[in-house]
């Protein structure tokens, strides 16, 4: 029986053997074996052991089991074959035995051994270890751009940290992301260097270091590149060094433009791959034109100067990452004039229209600067292979251009150009290009064919004519040159034409017979110029083409042809027209960048030239010698600390312009026009670039400004990119950014980026920034929001500060909710959030941190998804205020009672502006505000405080450390300043008593009231029934200053007598009246109609009543008041209230239409009382002086604005009506409206409009508007813009164009019957698309079902009324309005009846005003008057007359009228060019 003994690796557990015999003789004998610990014992003798145990334990058969023989036989026989079976089994159990005694020895050593090993490694541990490297580094052998893997194992207790260098500097993965990539794993250490270039062969070093001591494994790594012959010159890293720098040359001489760079590997046998280009033209080696590249240097050799070579010059070289570019203006001057005063060379000489005894001759004028006037141009021509040139013209052409005949077909040319004029002729210019005289027309006649592709069969149009002997004629006669001096003819050779020579004769006819022209000459080409045409007549021309067979057919004649005279000569046929507006700002210290408009007609324009002068010198010189084809030209080469003015010409073929007007200082900044190079600030670096978006191929980032500007604004910023992998920088915009934010497009997915910026001022570009952080090119596509950007601080005190951000430009899956605001202690990063709940303002006041703290913040945004990145940290701000922060105060102006909030500034720069914010957004120009600056102090006053004028204001002052403040204008403080404002603007005597009556002896009566204080200057007046009275017979009136009281006594009061007697009192400022009626029964009037204007220019017709109180009143419930005009009834919107005490009947837009008489009727059934108030001659011009004197106080700067006719000088104000007497004059004369100079306003502004402006119009403009006492004048400085009026009008233009307007299809008057459908639609226009509001008599109108407002497309806007009602009468308007300004247009509408006459619209209709007066802008001051009693005993009829006298103020406003939109005051100027450092001044 086999028996298979399972490994003690493979069981489970010893325990898993059972107890049986077996087992327990195993043990026994395991037992006896460990006692005896004795190893030699044989396995027979444990056989035999086992055998007498086995037999002590025989089995012993009882006597009842006694068997016969058979029995006993047969029970030895199966007994020895069990003996036998048994013993088996015990070898088997012996085996067995042994086995499992060998596999428990082996499992109690194994136990024993790792018991052991623990102890040893605890005691391993204990024992200090230097580092050691089990597996040192190998060096490698690599291919350029494969990757290599250094790697090593080291020990050492503690365990050792592993770093890596490559020869001697440590190798920094961030610092080159992607390229190296260190790890650690099961103890063994790696640095992978990733796609391997040349510059990667070094010695690289594992230092492994503990606190016992290091250890250093080197290997070397050498990259080596393909065979030679498969290194392409594009896959060198070229960097540049040495840039050739601005050049200067003369004609004649020699000039070498070298730029230095290193090569990465320089290989002697592969330079790098270098293009020189010449005003972006590719230049290729000539004998004109030497280049060499190697050595370390790209060098570009032009051995024979000339003009033709003044251009700017860019040396590219490709590289590995892409092209290295370096590009300088070279200027070559003319060489010594050939006679004294003669002109420089022409240049750009080059032939066109090349035929076979044909050809055009252009080249480009020279500059004259301070030479005679060009009068011609000599042209010669030289064979080829010779040396001898001969003049082509006798008498010198006075265009750019000339026709040279009479070459030899298949000959070559050369040609060159000499200037004439009074002083002599020029030097000859540079030769053109070899011509060569060929038939144009015979490549034509040829047909290629090919067959499969692989052979070219070339037939000629002859051979598909077949036999022709005489050819057809010539078609299409014409004149393709036409000039004083010469018309160039041109026409179709024939067809068929034969093989035989071809020639040409050509005939004129003027009048009479046609004539012969070319007689002497056989004529190949299929041109001919005629030079020999009389002035003014007309000419027609047929040709024949001619062989040796004979003549064609003429062919059909030309249209009449007339030679170009001097006279008569069209804009197309003159010099251009003089350059506009010229413009200089400071580029360096040596060099100046100038600007000029081009002029009107550009057509055959080829560049311009500039001219400069030192300011008191009288030679001009010329900064440019070649034709300059942009509107902008850097002039260098100028002397620092001089002053320069420029001017331009423009340059045809006919020569050139007439300089333009010469730049002038006309504005405060020295940049414009008048330039002085002197040393000045650039601003400082940005910093703090950080990533808002990505979308794969784009990346945008933002960035903060300079903390110094450089003592002008920082209007432009550079950005540059460069492969985070490389060191070479490349520019991402050529166009200035303006905003602190910029898209970098065309990127590549997967790579890392840096990007670094540069501010640019008036001065200058400054240094840029430090390169940002490696970022990757990948797509966002997160659902939360990218970061907020721009933090910045504001209001930093000890205790508190407000934070300030803008919006993340990634909103992710949905729009920005809220945003949270997170705080740590400078240096920690345990971050606080500050609010709970997110906020969806941009701003946050932090409150409750420790003096002298320093904190950092970031912000996250949060949307419906989630919270997005954090922004990035902002700078460390100290929680400490500035010494000597003053905050925002509130107040009132003592004198003119405006409303205001000021700041003072605890310092400040010559620099620092004051930006205010409403809620932390900027103000900008609002109508609302205005902002005065006064050194230290700034104000912003309120124009019409309201309750939209609440809200939290702040002001920061630029180019500080920090300096700001703010102020909450809560509705409490704004009644309380509007209260006092009130009393400022109309102050009041002071009363003890107000007007009483005292009956004295014999029948006297004396009237008196008694004031708190008079001063000696104080003037009263005693009106009784609206009539003045004075001191004469039967009354006497005086006053006493000591006491304040002013009495008028009456002789012999009679019934007569009775009425209203008013006591006027004007004392400084302060005025006030008092009033007491003395009348019978019935209803009367308590005060006679008077006027008032309001604040905002409406007039009020106001009349009063006495209210009933404990004496006889004089109004009821039932009383009622009523208004008219020239006796026809106006009926306002609100009835009048008389139990009031007051009524007013507002007039607004006051003008010459409100003549007439007016009165007020008062009744009830005791009987009526009117007051009359005839506004006409005095009376009107009074009520106009009281609207220009509140017009006149609140009229603004006069401001420049641009329209289609011209420009236009505006003032607005509450309110304009040519009635007010307004005077414009233009250098202290007085200006007459014309169709020049227009004189005109609308209800908000006065202005007057200078159509096609040109030089004359500049100077000191001046408005006044005359209020019979005091003359308010606004002025305009219109020279010292520092452009001409042309340009002025283009640079507005430009902008307010794309401002909202409407272009067309409202009427000024409709008049519609009733029941019918109205439907007012326009079409508006504006970039961008503008706001559409509409209002009926100036309240905006809302779309319902009978009236429908739509704006379809924003292109259409429409006003629908269903079914018109006489209630729909009135003024509509229309307001389009976008960022760029708007445009308000009236429509007056008028619904009248079936069968009706066409109603004027009443008084009161067209505008909607309250009867009863309320204080337009706070609460009316409470009287101080007492009321006076009357006296029961008389009772004076009221009068019917009531002439009140002019200016007769009241306590109280009435209600205004609703504001009518208001446009922009101005329209902003556009951002400036690159180089643009002076934008238009703001508005005041």
């Amino acid at each position: 029986m086999a028996s298979k003994v399972i490994p003690w690796y493979k069981k489970k557990h010893v325990s898993q053997v059972k107890t049986d015999y077996a087992y327990q003789h195993t043990k026994h004998v395991s037992k006896q074996h460990t006692e005896s610990k004795s190893s030699s014992k044989s396995v027979s003798q444990a056989q035999a052991q086992a055998t007498e145990a086995m037999a002590e334990q025989a089995y012993t058969i009882p006597v009842f089991r006694q068997r016969t023989a058979e029995e006993t036989e047969e029970y030895q026989r199966v007994s020895k074959n069990v003996g036998k079976g048994l013993a088996v089994i015990q070898e088997e159990l012996q085996r067995m035995r042994i086995a499992t005694k060998a596999q428990v020895e082996s499992l109690e050593i194994q136990k024993e051994v790792k018991g052991m090993m623990r102890k040893r490694v605890d005691l391993l541990e204990e024992i200090p270890k230097l580092p050691d490297f089990l597996v040192a580094l190998r060096p490698h052998t690599v291919w350029e751009k494969t990757p290599v893997k250094l790697f090593c194992t080291v020990e050492g207790n503690p365990r050792p940290i592993v770093k890596w260098y490559k020869d001697g500097v440590p190798v920094d993965p961030l610092s080159a992301p992607g390229k190296y990539k260190i790890e650690n794993k099961y103890g063994v250490h790696s640095l992978i260097v990733s796609r391997c270039v040349v510059s990667d062969t070094a010695e690289y070093s594992a230092v492994a270091t503990n606190q016992h001591g290091t250890a250093t494994s080197k290997a070397k790594i050498i990259v080596k590149m393909p065979h030679l012959t498969e290194i392409h010159a594009s896959k060198l890293d070229v960097s540049l060094l040495d840039r050739f720098p601005v050049s200067f040359g003369v004609e004649g001489n020699s000039i070498r433009l070298v730029c230095t760079m290193v090569v990465v590997p320089d290989l002697p046998n592969i330079p790098p791959i270098a293009q020189w280009y010449r005003d972006d033209k590719l230049l290729k080696p000539s004998k004109l034109v030497e280049m060499s590249v190697g050595g370390g240097a790209a060098s570009l050799t032009l051995p024979h100067l000339a003009k033709d070579d003044e251009g700017l010059y860019t040396l590219r070289i490709f590289t590995k990452d892409g092209t290295a570019e370096h590009s300088a203006y070279l200027f070559v001057s003319d060489a010594a004039p050939s006679a004294p005063g003669a002109p420089g060379a022409p240049m750009s000489v080059k032939a066109y229209d090349v035929n076979s005894d044909y050809v055009l001759v252009a080249w480009k004028p020279p500059n004259t600067v301070n030479e005679a006037p060009i009068t011609g141009y000599f042209v010669d021509r030289c064979e080829a292979g010779t040396d001898t040139w001969v003049q082509c013209n006798d008498a010198p052409v006075k265009i750019c251009k000339y026709p040279v005949h009479g070459l030899r077909v298949g000959h070559s040319y050369y040609f060159r150009v000499r200037a004439v004029n009074s002083s002599g002729i020029s030097r000859p210019s540079r030769k053109s290009d070899k011509v060569t005289a060929l038939d144009a027309a015979e490549s034509e006649r040829l047909q290629v064919i090919k067959i499969e592709g692989k052979y070219d069969i070339v037939i000629k149009d002859d051979d598909l004519e077949g036999y022709v002997t005489i050819p057809g004629e010539p078609t299409d006669v014409h004149a393709s040159e036409i000039f004083k001096s010469y018309v160039v003819l041109s026409w179709k050779p024939p067809s068929p034409r034969g093989r035989a020579p071809l020639w040409y004769v050509i005939e004129k006819v003027c009048t009479g017979d046609w004539q012969r022209i070319n007689t002497t000459v056989k004529l190949h080409s299929p041109r001919y110029p005629v030079f020999d045409l009389q002035d003014g007549q007309k000419y027609q021309f047929r040709v024949y083409s001619v062989n040796m067979y004979g003549s064609s057919e003429a062919s059909a004649p030309s249209e009449p042809i007339q030679k170009v005279d001097e006279d008569g000569k069209s804009q197309d046929q003159c010099v251009p027209s003089a350059p506009g507006h010229v413009v200089a700002t400071r580029n360096t210290k040596s060099s100046v960048f100038v600007q000029w408009e081009a002029p009107k007609h550009l057509k055959h324009l080829m560049g311009y030239y500039i001219d400069g002068r030192v300011v008191g010198a009288k030679e001009w010189f010329a900064c440019n010698h070649k034709p300059f084809k942009h509107t902008r030209f850097v002039v260098h080469g100028l002397i620092p600390g001089e002053t320069y003015v420029f001017r331009v010409q423009a340059v045809n073929l006919f020569g050139l312009s007439e300089e333009s007007q010469e730049s002038s200082p006309i504005f405060k900044y020295e940049a414009l026009l008048n330039v002085k190079l002197c040393n000045s600030a650039t601003p400082s670096a940005p910093f703090g670039i950080t990533m808002l978006s990505s979308d794969g191929s784009s990346i945008t980032v933002a960035w903060k400004s300079p903390k110094h500007c450089g003592g002008s604004k920082v209007n432009a910023y550079y950005i540059d990119k460069r492969d985070a992998d490389t060191l070479v920088w490349k520019e991402v915009n050529l166009n200035a950014v303006t905003e602190r934010m910029c898209t970098v497009e065309n990127l590549k997915e997967g790579t890392f980026y840096e990007f670094r910026v540069t501010a640019g001022n008036m001065a200058g570009v400054g240094l840029p920034s430090a390169a940002s952080i490696p970022m990757k090119c990948e797509a966002w596509t997160m659902e939360e929001p990218g970061p907020a950007y721009d933090l910045s601080f504001s209001e930093v005190r000890s205790h508190s500060l407000v934070i300030l951000w803008r919006a993340p430009i990634y909103t992710g899956a949905s729009a920005v909710t809220g945003y949270f605001v997170d705080m740590a202690k400078k240096g920690s990063s345990e971050f606080v959030t500050l609010n709970q709940e997110a906020v969806s303002h941009r701003y946050l006041q932090v409150t409750g941190l420790e003096e002298g703290e320093s904190y950092v913040f970031r912000v996250r945004a949060v949307n419906a998804h989630g919270v997005g990145k954090p922004s990035q940290l902002s700078e460390p701000v100290c929680a400490k205020a500035i010494p000597g922060t003053k905050e925002i105060v509130a107040g009132v102006d003592e004198e003119t009672g405006d409303v205001f909030l000021s700041l003072e500034a605890c310092e400040i720069c010559e620099t620092s502006k004051f930006v205010w914010s409403k809620n932390y957004k900027p103000i900008g120009d609002c109508p609302r505000v205005a902002v005065t600056t006064k050194g230290r102090t700034s104000r912003l006053t309120f124009t019409n405080p309201d309750k939209d004028d609440l809200g939290k204001y702040s002001v920061i002052v630029t180019d500080t450390d920090g300096v700001s403040g703010s102020h909450t204008l809560t509705e409490d403080a704004l009644n309380t300043m509007l209260e006092l404002s009130y009393a400022i603007r109309h102050p009041i005597v002071p009363l003890k008593h107000g007007l009483n009556y005292e009956v004295l002896e014999k029948g006297h009566v004396r009237f008196w009231l008694q004031a708190v204080k008079l001063s000696p200057s104080v003037s009263y007046r005693f009106i009784v029934n609206d009539k003045e009275v004075t001191s004469g017979e039967g009354q006497k009136i005086s006053h006493d200053v000591a006491t304040g009281i002013i009495q008028m006594t009456v002789d012999h009061f009679t019934r007569a007598n009775e009425g209203t007697y008013t006591v006027q009192i004007h004392d400084g400022k302060a005025k006030t009246q008092s009033s007491l009626v003395l009348v019978g029964d019935g209803p009367h009037f308590s005060e006679y109609l008077y006027f008032t204007v309001t604040e905002d220019c409406t007039v009020m017709l106001v009349c009063k009543v006495t209210k009933p109180r404990n004496y006889v009143a004089n109004v009821k419930k039932e009383s009622t008041l009523h208004w008219y005009k020239d006796d026809e009834e106006i009926v306002p919107d609100t009835p009048p209230n008389v139990m009031s005490g007051s009524c007013a009947l507002p007039l607004p837009l006051f003008s010459r239409k409100d003549h007439g008489v007016y009165k007020a009727v008062l009744s009830d059934d005791r009987g009526k009382d009117t007051s009359v108030f005839d506004i006409s001659g005095k009376v009107f011009d009074d009520i106009i002086n009281a609207i220009a004197q509140i017009a006149g106080a609140s009229a603004s700067e006069l401001v420049l604005q641009c329209t289609p006719e011209g420009i236009r000088l505006q003032c607005y104000m509450n309110y304009y009506t040519e009635e007010m007497k307004t005077v414009w004059k233009h250098k202290e004369s007085k200006i007459a409206s014309s169709e020049k100079m227009r004189i005109g306003g609308t209800a908000e502004m006065a202005w007057m409009q200078i159509c096609d402006p040109s030089d004359k119009e500049k100077g000191h403009y001046t408005m006044e508007i005359s209020d019979g006492v005091k003359t308010h004048t606004r002025t305009f400085d219109l020279s010292g813009q520092g452009k001409n009026l042309h340009l002025l009008k283009s640079d507005f233009f430009s902008v307010s164009s794309d401002r909202g307007r409407v272009v067309g299809g409202l009427p000024d008057v409709v008049t519609i019957m009733e029941e019918k459908s109205l439907s007012l639609t326009c079409t508006v226009w504006g970039e961008p698309t503008p706001e559409v509001t509409w209002f009926k008599n100036e309240q905006e109108v809302a779309s319902t079902e009978h009236t429908r407002v739509t704006f379809d497309g924003g292109k259409f806007a429409s006003l629908v009324i269903n079914k018109v009602t006489p209630e729909d009468s009135g003024k509509y308007s229309i307001n389009v309005r976008n960022k760029y300004g708007g445009e308000f247009v009236e429509i007056t509408v008028s619904v009248y009846r079936h069968g009706e006459k066409i109603p004027e619209p009443k008084l009161g209709q067209p505008k909607a005003a309250a009867a009863t007066p309320v204080p337009p802008k706070s609460p009316a001051p409470p009287s101080k008057t007492p009321t006076p009693t009357p006296s029961k005993a008389q009772t004076p009829a009221p009068s019917m007359k009531s002439p009140t006298p002019a200016s007769t103020p009241i306590s109280k406003s009435p209600t205004p009228t609703p504001k009518s939109p208001t446009p922009p005051r101005s329209v902003k100027s556009p951002t400036p060019p690159r180089f643009m450092k002076s934008p238009t001044p703001p508005r005041k």
